[in-house]
């Protein structure tokens, strides 16, 4: 994992039992602990019960992490073990999981620590946007996305006005260097109604 400092940051103030860094901490990595516990298909009850237990094991090494920059992948390992931990124990007792688990391994895992870390990036990126361009995206790619009509209601702007707006905030969150430290800027970014430049 590459050196990220916003997630040494975030260890170092969750540790410091700052509530805000915590609460970050996990709404950036819960997809990731989500994610994992799919590929072993465990109920959601227990899927409830691998997050509990591992945001648990979390907070008793929060501050023992001698490398906070590779959470993501304490984080991984850490869930894989107790989805194993559930599995084990359903089949010793004899009651099944609803079909057999797909046991994730390291290219898996790999693949969920990016998924999430790329998905945090675009999150901080968006955030970084103005209101007006937040606002602009946010209602192209709401499901179902709003028409042209709608949004050029709503944001005041004529309708020939959209498209070219829609390309420039495009190309800040490209240029977002959040976005550029993940290597992320040369991925295309689309919405609907126009292409990535569009």
């Amino acid at each position: 994992m590459r050196d990220d400092p916003s997630v040494v940051a975030l260890v170092a103030r969750a540790a410091g039992s700052d509530q805000d860094a915590w609460n970050e901490l996990v709404e950036r990595y819960a997809p990731l602990v989500w994610g994992i516990c799919t590929r072993y298909r465990l109920s959601s009850h227990d899927i409830e019960d691998v997050g509990q237990n591992v945001w648990l094991r979390l907070v008793e090494q929060l501050g023992k992490l001698r490398e906070p920059a590779a959470l993501p992948g304490w984080l991984a390992t850490t869930t894989s073990r107790e989805c194993l931990r559930v599995v084990t124990t359903a089949q010793r007792l004899g009651t099944s999981l609803d079909d057999a688990p797909e046991v994730a391994d390291d290219v898996v895992i790999d693949e969920e620590i990016l998924r999430t870390e790329r998905d945090a990036a675009l999150r901080s990126a968006f955030a970084e946007l103005s209101p007006r361009c937040r606002q602009l995206l946010a209602m192209l790619i709401s499901d179902p996305p709003h028409s042209y009509s709608q949004i050029s209601a709503t944001l005041e702007i004529p309708m020939g006005s959209i498209g070219p707006q829609r390309a420039r905030c495009l190309e800040r969150l490209r240029r977002s260097d959040t976005l550029i430290a993940l290597d992320m800027g040369k991925f295309e970014i689309n919405t609907p109604g126009g292409g990535a430049g569009a």
